[in-house]
């Protein structure tokens, strides 16, 4: 399975020259995800373990791939066989002989001899790199090898000295994107925010959640992205202030504002956009003060982001503004400072404003140096969305109040001097929201 088309060859050799540079010696190992088992004999859609495909492009289930740094031939698959009667049920493999040949692999094997293969390629190596705990079977199996080869040490066969975890230098890689990553997240942004607003074009009162999200995955599908990097979020009404709502099944009514969190996936980088929007078309005044506030909030953070910003202080801008905003609306009271301090605005805003954007939603990559938050650099991608919510029957609000769940999320670059929101086509400003609403509208009547 190639999800959009023959890989990039020289992107996947070049990252994996990269990743054993980092390593200097040794072997490390990447299985990738087994299949997922829906119902009897029903299974998921297939989407390769991120780390193994951001090294490999290959994308077929019971795969492994073994790098050897300093080795001629340092590139190794074993993948299933080709197999015509399977192939029938099941759909195309590219076997070893493709996985040279289309995949660029040095050497590749069918996965049913990696049992016999594996010790030669692991044995008088240094150390051994691994994802510990990800994938506790095969964990065992080098386990066991590893143990064989020590009982074998009088004989001369060297054991590698240590199991050492990949992720680190990995993930480091990954948490910073090159010009070919880019591409591939500018098209999912592009692919997430053409989907966000025709949403807010088909929105109207009696629609049901599940109709927004069937227009999201339209746009998807037609324009190259055949699946979404994460559930969608559809929630209306008193469903957007629940924030990990998925069921996506209520009828939106006249008066209720919607929530729609959704991402475009291509070559499993992914889009995040939040946005929330009056299913009338027009935003109550008590909307309006929320998400106004809301608004400031996202825009400060924003501005906040450049290279040599610590990360914790796009969150500590968002939530400022939000405090400032809580206590002019009467839902909280006091000075900001010791609001913050006290974590008061926890109670309408329980969520983090940022997180890692990449081949994985919430992204690989550490927040903090040690001790300190790290500081941003040019290639990273994060989200910013912040949110107020009031839950009805919320302690302390006054009813106009209670229902209203706002969000407001884009996907943000930081450049070498600044940064580029990548989701800025969706409209956010309250006047674009009714103004892009109301031509919808127009043509529906």
């Amino acid at each position: 399975m190639i999800p959009n088309g023959r890989p990039d060859l020289r992107l996947y050799v070049r990252r994996r020259r990269e990743l054993l540079r980092r390593l200097g010696s040794g072997v490390a190992l990447f299985p990738t995800a087994p299949p997922r088992n829906r119902s009897n004999d029903t299974f998921f859609p297939f989407r390769p373990d991120t780390d193994f495909y951001y090294l490999t492009g290959f994308g077929e289930p019971e795969s492994v791939a073994v790098l050897r740094p300093g080795h001629a031939k340092p590139f190794v698959l074993f993948v299933q066989p080709r197999d015509p009667a399977q192939e029938i049920w099941d759909g195309r493999r590219a076997g070893p002989e493709g996985a040279c040949r289309v995949y660029g692999a040095d050497e590749a094997y069918p996965i049913d001899q990696l049992d016999a293969e594996l010790p030669r390629l692991i044995e008088q190596a240094p150390r051994v790199y691994l994802a510990p705990g990800k994938y506790p079977e095969f964990d065992a199996k080098v386990n066991g090898l590893l143990d064989g080869f020590r009982r074998k040490s009088r004989t001369g066969v060297k054991s590698p000295a240590a199991i050492l975890d990949v992720r680190e230098a990995l993930h480091e890689m990954r948490l910073k994107k090159g010009p070919a990553d880019l591409k591939l997240h500018r098209r999912a942004a592009a692919i997430s925010a053409a989907a966000h607003v025709a949403a807010m074009r088909a929105c109207r009162p009696g629609m049901m959640e599940y109709e927004i999200e069937a227009v999201i995955e339209y746009v998807f599908k037609k324009h190259g992205s055949r699946f979404p990097g994460y559930n969608h979020i559809v929630a209306s009404g008193p469903n957007a202030t629940i924030l990990h709502y998925n069921e996506n099944n209520r009828r939106m009514e006249d008066g209720d504002l919607l929530l729609v969190d959704a991402g475009a996936e291509i070559d499993l980088f992914s889009g995040d956009i939040t946005r929330t929007y009056p299913v009338s078309g027009r935003f109550t005044p008590a909307q309006r003060e929320v998400y106004a506030i809301v608004l400031a909030a996202q825009k400060a953070a924003i501005g906040a982001v450049r290279p040599g910003v610590a990360f914790n202080r796009i969150h500590e801008t968002a939530v400022r503004v939000l405090t400032g905003g809580l206590v002019k609306l009467g839902l909280l009271k006091g000075s900001v400072n010791p609001l913050i301090k006290e974590e008061k605005y926890k109670k309408f805003y329980m969520h983090g404003t940022s997180h890692w954007l990449g081949m994985d939603v919430h992204d690989v990559g550490s927040y903090r140096d040690g001790k300190r938050w790290r500081r941003l650099e040019a290639g990273m991608v994060l989200t910013v969305e912040p949110g107020i919510y009031m839950a009805p029957g919320s302690e302390g609000v006054p009813k106009r109040y209670q229902g209203i769940g706002v969000r407001i999320e884009d996907d943000v670059l930081v450049t070498r001097t600044s940064r580029e929101v990548l989701t800025a086509a969706v409209p956010k400003e309250i006047a674009d929201i009714e103004a892009t609403m109301a031509e919808s509208l127009a043509l529906t009547v």
